[in-house]
């Protein structure tokens, strides 16, 4: 009889775009894969890999009270069926599983995909949630960081059996070299000019991903030929479209909304911007990184693994370094492509698909 994992995430989106890859390694090392997680309002995108499907009704707070019932249902299901190991990702599903592993003596994996207390972050989020993480990090076998600063923390003062660094979900870099783009054609497709220099963004319109800043930036810069992209929706669109009509940007900045071409867009762009204020490791960053583009990404926990200030990229402490270091790469087309070419090396080197796959092998295969 096959071995069983239970995979939860508190939306199943998570589940969707990052957990494929390791539902099919568990697979392949014999375990018959059990997904819990909020189906609702979603397609059912794992059909073809052959899972069980769990519905939750998770809430996204650790603190609503719709939990309680979301905790009775998975501790029901576990001791009415035999579950060898748990991996559990997103804080309240790791906060659930974790009770639910020690109650049970069941083996349990978390991914903390960015701890919410941070250099920078609220004192509020200190006193919430890192008493939370360390107190349940006991009832944890393996605790998987994903990026330097989390795994430091982790490895010096938590309780974890053991404590992993596996650098993010990977970037399939081979996909990304196959794919070709007709740049003229892209370009007229999205209303663009060859001479453009084209800067890129790729994430929602919310206050976390701070598409505002390099917008501003853009004003200083009204002299340039360029055309700002910015991939993504959110709760802010309007503010940030009437912000590009109060400074008068609003010819050099394309909202795009949601898009199934990023890397296609990537491959026409000539500039990666991310300006984002909390990541864990991002990784619209990496398949930036990946095609090649030269970035400039705000000074942050995640973004600064991936990028070193000065020698692959530009790393952002204040806001008016956007509009400076954007210019620099204006100016100087061979240091964009140097870079580019620099970033694409590290990506296929150290975060490459095929390499995080190796290393989540080892760690299941051991448990």
């Amino acid at each position: 009889m096959d071995k069983k994992v239970l995979i939860i995430a508190t939306v199943y989106s998570f589940i969707s775009h990052f957990e494929k890859n390791d539902i099919k390694l568990l697979q392949e090392l014999g375990y018959k894969v059990v997904v819990a997680s909020n189906f609702e309002g979603y397609k059912n995108e794992l059909e073809h890999l052959n899972v069980e499907k769990l519905n939750i009704n998770f809430a996204r707070s650790p603190f609503a009270l719709k939990n309680l019932k979301s905790f009775f249902q998975l501790n029901k299901y576990i001791k009415n069926n035999k579950i060898d190991l748990i991996h559990c990702h997103t804080p309240v599903g790791g906060v659930i599983a974790r009770l639910i592993g020690k109650f049970n003596k069941t083996k349990v994996i978390y991914t903390a995909h960015g701890f919410h207390f941070f250099k920078g972050a609220s004192l509020l989020n200190w006193l919430i949630y890192y008493p939370i993480e360390k107190i349940l990090s006991k009832y944890t076998d393996v605790l998987i960081t994903i990026n330097n600063e989390d795994y430091e923390l982790a490895k010096n003062k938590f309780y974890a059996k053991k404590v992993e660094y596996i650098p993010g979900v990977g970037v399939d870099t081979e996909k990304i070299a196959k794919i070709e783009v007709d740049k003229k054609k892209k370009r007229e497709e999205l209303g663009l000019k060859e001479d453009e220099i084209i800067l890129l963004s790729v994430g929602e319109l919310s206050t976390r991903k701070n598409h505002i800043i390099p917008i501003r930036a853009l004003e200083k810069l009204k002299q340039y030929n360029i055309k700002y992209l910015i991939c993504g929706i959110g709760n802010l669109d309007k503010y940030l479209k009437d912000e590009c009509k109060k400074l008068r940007i609003e010819d050099k900045v394309i909202f795009l909304g949601y898009r199934k071409d990023i890397y296609e867009l990537c491959k026409i762009s000539d500039i990666y911007i991310f300006p984002s204020l909390q990541e864990g490791l991002p990784v619209a960053l990496m398949e930036a990184m990946a095609t090649g583009l030269p970035v400039i990404a705000s000074n942050i926990r995640g973004n600064n693994d991936l990028v070193e200030n000065d020698i692959n990229g530009f790393l952002i402490n204040s806001e008016s370094e956007y509009s400076e270091k954007i210019e620099i790469f204006l100016q100087k087309i061979n240091l964009r492509l140097e870079i580019g070419k620099e970033n694409n090396k590290k990506i296929k080197n150290n975060f490459d698909i095929k390499i995080i796959s190796k290393k989540m092998r080892e760690i299941y295969s051991k448990l």
